[in-house]
């Protein structure tokens, strides 16, 4: 049996609908809602949802790290939320700082290759170290 290839463009978790016991279109844009929450990497908090959010494809979410590295933006696929805690306002995700900190840089300019670059570096990461 092989295994299922990660998917980084599609949402897991479904939290982020109003019912979630319903069947939903995960290709929906959730995210706009999600402005300002917390995002918690498997070893602690990151940064939050930016307000430019709604600039990236609803595929993806982008995130202000903040000071820790240097107020540096990245955006991460969808696929990587593991879970959306509203109460809280966090949004978790399944991949450390690390692995975030070294993911490719977003460009606006030249969004194909930035794709081909995020969708790689994350199958290989979830190849190499799988949650």
């Amino acid at each position: 049996m092989q295994p299922v290839p990660f998917v980084p463009w599609v949402w897991r978790d479904p939290s982020w609908a109003d019912e979630p016991d319903q069947d939903q279109d995960l290709a929906d844009r959730p995210d706009t809602g999600l402005i300002g929450y917390e995002v918690e990497a498997t070893d602690g908090g990151i940064g939050k949802i930016d307000q430019d959010n709604a600039k990236v494809p609803h595929d993806c979410l982008m995130v202000d790290t903040g000071p820790w590295i240097f107020g540096r933006k990245v955006v991460l696929p969808v696929g990587t939320v593991r879970h959306v805690d509203h109460a809280e306002r966090k949004v978790h995700v399944d991949r450390t700082k690390e692995q975030i900190k070294n993911a490719p840089e977003y460009d606006a300019d030249d969004h194909e290759n930035y794709r081909k670059r995020t969708d790689e570096y994350y199958a290989e990461s979830y190849r190499t170290n799988p949650r």
